[in-house]
């Protein structure tokens, strides 16, 4: 499903189908009226190719949609200058909405921690950026994304998540109920 590219939006171009499974289990968390505010792209095959993807693809689609953010999903394979690899590649004009995140070695090294499937892990995500928790996102293979994390929510949760929609109007709304706890949780 695409997204309406008016909108503010997030594309997420996924390095291989590890990726992309992860990605999709973060969408199906989505609010059900934002669900169109994120689209997974068909992986690329390769760290190189997703660079190479966002910039002959779309870099030029992102000067004319403003409200665009894409995620760049990639292995790390233990590089642990990966990160700079991406930025500087990146045009400082579009550095602020594009985000480069993964594995530290490579997603089934989060299947082999025992942190679920592929799907069950891009659920968890989403969850814990909903409540802005860093369960998930404090194991070994995920904590070097935490400053690009950090961007990537402030930019994006009231995009994906209706919850914080009024964050960016300063309207505190309510966020969630929680049957586990029976709290409501507002912002």
């Amino acid at each position: 499903m695409s997204c309406n590219a008016e909108l503010p939006h997030v594309l997420v171009i996924p390095e291989d189908d590890a990726n992309r499974q992860v990605a999709n289990g973060f969408q199906l968390r989505l609010d059900p009226e934002r669900g169109r505010r994120l689209q997974v792209l068909p992986p690329v095959g390769g760290w190189r190719k997703v660079l190479r993807t966002f910039q002959r693809d779309h870099m030029a689609d992102m000067r004319r949609y403003p409200e665009r953010m894409v995620v760049l999903l990639v292995d790390f394979d233990g590089d642990s200058n990966r990160l700079g690899n991406f930025q500087e590649n990146i045009p400082l004009d579009l550095a602020d909405r594009v985000f480069v995140l993964g594995a530290f070695g490579e997603p089934e090294d989060l299947k082999r921690a025992r942190l679920g499937t592929y799907e069950e892990i891009g659920r968890a995500m989403a969850e814990e950026c909903r409540a802005d928790a860093y369960g998930i996102w404090d194991c070994e293979q995920l904590r070097h994304n935490k400053a690009e994390l950090g961007r990537l929510r402030e930019r994006a949760r009231a995009i994906l998540f209706l919850a914080f929609e009024g964050a960016r109007t300063g309207v505190g709304v309510r966020a969630w109920y929680d049957r586990s706890c029976e709290r409501e949780f507002w912002v």
